[in-house]
Order: C-alpha cells, then sequence, then structure tokens
C-alpha cells in the first residue's frame, strides 16, 4: 500500500487485476479485462526517466514542490476555523464552508479536467492549475467577507483538481515502470508534507499576526513552489494527444456507477472521509474552549497526528492479507468508532488518544478501499479512479459542513454522532457485500472433478 496522504487521494498502481480471493461477488467470476493503466502497459522506453537518468531527479522534485503547494492551499483554512469565526462573526457551520467549498469544487472538477488533460497535455494542466490556484491564494488573504472568502476557496479548489490525475498520467508515461512507485512515493509524499506542514503552519502564525497573515504565509509558500515545479518539470516526451470524446466519457462513468462493488466502494470511501472532515474541521474549535483552552498554534500542531495515517496506510496491504478486504475494513471502523467514543472525554490524553485512533482507522479503511478500486476496474481506470476521488472529497465536503452543524447544535457529542452514524454506514454496506458474497457462493456450480483411471 502507498503511503497516505494528509487529505489527498491514496495512489494506487496496479498491474492487470488477477482474482482474488477476498473478491466480492461482482468479481468471483470476472477476468483480467484486455485493457491495462498506463502505468503498467507497454515495453520500458529506453529514453524514459529512471533514478540515474538525466531528468528524473528534476521530476521527483518538481512533483513533490507540486505536492506540497497542492494540499497545503486545499487545507488552509481548516486550522483556522475558530479564528475566522472570531473575526468574521461567523458560526462553525458558516466558517466550515472555507474547506467544504474547496473540496467539493475539486470533487465536481476532477473528472473535467482530467478528460481536458488528454487533449492538452498533462504538464500543462499542472502548470495551468498550480497557477490559478497560487493566484487565488494570494487574494485569499485580502476577502472582504465570508461570502468572498467561501467563493475564492471554491475556485481555488476548482483549480487543484486538475493537478492530482494529471500528475498520475504524466508519471506513468514519462517514468519507466520500475521507477513508477518511488516515482509516486515522492508525489505522495509532498501531498502529507503539504496538507499537514500547511495547517501546522497557519496555526502559529495565526496565533502571532492572525488568520489573514497565516494565509498569506501559505499562498507565498504555494508560489514558492510553483516557481520550482516551472523550472523543474522536464518536458512531456511520450504524451499524445487524444480527442476530447464527451459521449465516450459518459458511457464509462455511467458503465462505473451501474457497477454494484464499484458503487459500494464509493460509498466506503466518502462516509470514511465524512467521519474524517468532520472531526478535523471541529476538533479546532472544541480545543480552544474550555475545559482545554489551548492556544491556535497548539491546535495547528495536532495535525502532527496525521503521521499515524502514513503507519496505519502502509500496513494495511498486511491487513488485507491476514483479513481479507472485508475484515480489515471491519477492523478500521472499530478503529474508528473506539477514538470517536474516546475524544468525548474531557481529558487531553485520552482525546489525543482518541484522534490517533480515528486518524489510523480512517487512513487504513481509505488505503483498503482506494486499492481496490484499482483492482476492481478493468478498462477505464483513470475513470474509476477520479470518480472515487470525487466521492472521496465530496464526502469530505459533506463531512466538514454537517460536522460543523452538528457541533452548533449538540457540541462535540453532536460531531461524534454524525460520525458514528457514517461508521454505521461502513459497516452495512459491509455486511451487505459478505451476504452478497455468501449467496454468490452458494449459487455458483460445484466443479465435476473426473475420477482418476
Amino acid at each position: 500500500m502507498p503511503p497516505a496522504s494528509t487529505g489527498a487521494s491514496t495512489i494506487v498502481v496496479a498491474a492487470s487485476p488477477q482474482p482474488s480471493p477476498v473478491a466480492d461477488p461482482d468479481r468471483a467470476a470476472a477476468t483480467a479485462g484486455p485493457s491495462a493503466s498506463a502505468a503498467t502497459a507497454g515495453p520500458s522506453a529506453p529514453d524514459r526517466l529512471a533514478p540515474g537518468r538525466p531528468g528524473y531527479r528534476r521530476m521527483s522534485l518538481a512533483l513533490f514542490a507540486a505536492g506540497v503547494a497542492t494540499f497545503a492551499l486545499l487545507y488552509s483554512t481548516q486550522a483556522l476555523l475558530p479564528a475566522v469565526s472570531s473575526s468574521l462573526g461567523a458560526t462553525a457551520g458558516q466558517a466550515s464552508w472555507t474547506v467544504s467549498a474547496a473540496t467539493g469544487a475539486l470533487a465536481l472538477c476532477v473528472l473535467p479536467l482530467s478528460a481536458l488533460s488528454e487533449r492538452f497535455g498533462r504538464r500543462q494542466m499542472m502548470t495551468a492549475s498550480l497557477t490559478v490556484a497560487v493566484l487565488v491564494g494570494l487574494l485569499v488573504p485580502f476577502a472582504p467577507s465570508l461570502g468572498w472568502l467561501i467563493a475564492l476557496r471554491a475556485v481555488q479548489g476548482a483549480a487543484l483538481a486538475g493537478l492530482p490525475a494529471s500528475a498520475m498520467a504524466y508519471l506513468a508515461e514519462e517514468v519507466r515502470p520500475k521507477a513508477l512507485v518511488a516515482a509516486i512515493g515522492l508525489f505522495v509524499a509532498g501531498n502529507s508534507i503539504g496538507g499537514m506542514s500547511g495547517r501546522i503552519l497557519t496555526g502559529w502564525i495565526a496565533q502571532l499576526w492572525g488568520w489573514r497573515a497565516a494565509l498569506g504565509a501559505v499562498g507565498l509558500l504555494a508560489a514558492a513552489c510553483a516557481v520550482a515545479f516551472h523550472l523543474l518539470i522536464p518536458r512531456a516526451r511520450h504524451f499524445t494527444p487524444g480527442s476530447l470524446n464527451p459521449k465516450a466519457l459518459a458511457k464509462t462513468v455511467v458503465g462505473h456507477l451501474a457497477d454494484p462493488l464499484l458503487r459500494r466502494l464509493y460509498a466506503i470511501g466518502a462516509l470514511f472521509m465524512t467521519v474524517f472532515g468532520a472531526v478535523y474541521t471541529v476538533i479546532g474549535y472544541r480545543l480552544v474552549e474550555a475545559p482545554f483552552g489551548l492556544p491556535q498554534g497548539v491546535v495547528g500542531s495536532i495535525f502532527l497526528v496525521y503521521l499515524v495515517g502514513t503507519v496505519s496506510s502502509a500496513a494495511a496491504g498486511k491487513l488485507v492479507e491476514r483479513l481479507g478486504r472485508r475484515g480489515a475494513l471491519y477492523l478500521a471502523v472499530s478503529t474508528t468508532a473506539a477514538g470517536l467514543l474516546l475524544s468525548l472525554a474531557d481529558d487531553l490524553t485520552t482525546v489525543l488518544l482518541g484522534l490517533v485512533l480515528i486518524t489510523a482507522g480512517f487512513f487504513a479503511g481509505h488505503a483498503v478501499a482506494s486499492s481496490s478500486v484499482s483492482r476492481t476496474a478493468t478498462r477505464g481506470r483513470a475513470q474509476a479512479s477520479a470518480l472515487y476521488q470525487s466521492a472521496y472529497y465530496l464526502g469530505s465536503s459533506a463531512g466538514g459542513t454537517l460536522g460543523a452543524v452538528a457541533f452548533h447544535a449538540g457540541g462535540w457529542a453532536g460531531t461524534v454522532s454524525l460520525g458514528l452514524l457514517a461508521v454505521l454506514g461502513v459497516v452495512s454496506i459491509t455486511l451487505y457485500g459478505s451476504r452478497a458474497a455468501a449467496r454468490a457462493a452458494r449459487r455458483r456450480p460445484v466443479p465435476v472433478v473426473s475420477p482418476q483411471s
């Protein structure tokens, strides 16, 4: 399993899918499709990028910088919500839209922008997306009202949608297959560091100079990363422009949405992210209030807990080997539920332990669900992954807004109740899959073995 990102989509490079002993009934009789992902298709071209070859280090540093900028910008207001509420006279639910608008716009724009990259080029799409997002990021600190702040954040999220899918396609086309996992690891590491450091940076700067200065610092950090990306990224040598075919794209998307297993995986990803988005959008409000009364900088540092996600995501592969996909999901939701319940305590150490369990459970479940999408889709994998990203970020958007509304209505217990309801949804979907698998196994004919002569 790949390392986890802090709010980013988990990126999986899969070989042609093989029958799995833990596959759902929808895949019990399926065989590997004729199409393979670009990451694994075709022989290794001698001029593709690889460690030790010219351009590989530049490419790695460029995409690392892009990853840092992307997720520093995307979640830049999350650690600042209490300060935004205080400054602009907004409730938790209203302020949460500064996060939800960005993630929601990203979710809606992933598919169309990934299609545009097929026509105009991965490098061009990444450059344009990052440039627009950074320019908007430099305007965000000057938003005169909450409405303007939310609108600018929505534009920023829409712009950022062009980066993750284009980056993956660029790597698949330009890097030798054997070096691809390492290259993706650096991009995901940039996501992780950007998402975590952006939240911590904004927390401490806001404590000293206010939330507008904090957002300005993130904008400058992203601008520096964008300049580094533009100077370092090698030109694409293996991209072949395609034609925009909305009908073919729509047919592929409809086919994925008609697949029962993919629908379940999309729902699981969205529900897990609903829990995570709700908890980390609202936790700052709880920790600055009594009985904790933590300063803004310390609240921002709480996001160091995200490092737990890297460990649990990497361990998800071993969990699936031992427990099967459904067993790993049950363990992930149980861990998340236990963390939610522990977070109800008024003791800071217990709350932090709860956040550790929530984070570990979320990233493990997300890794299992996202990797299963890659194994399930035998064709149109780019669209299948984009749909998962859309569901994932829609879950983030819904979780942030609903979690804040629940907090306003019932305090932290209200947010926890929302999280437990989403966890129950994951359990219900997984149980349904288990029962469907059992029914399919009973219907499957038993092969007749001819007696040996």
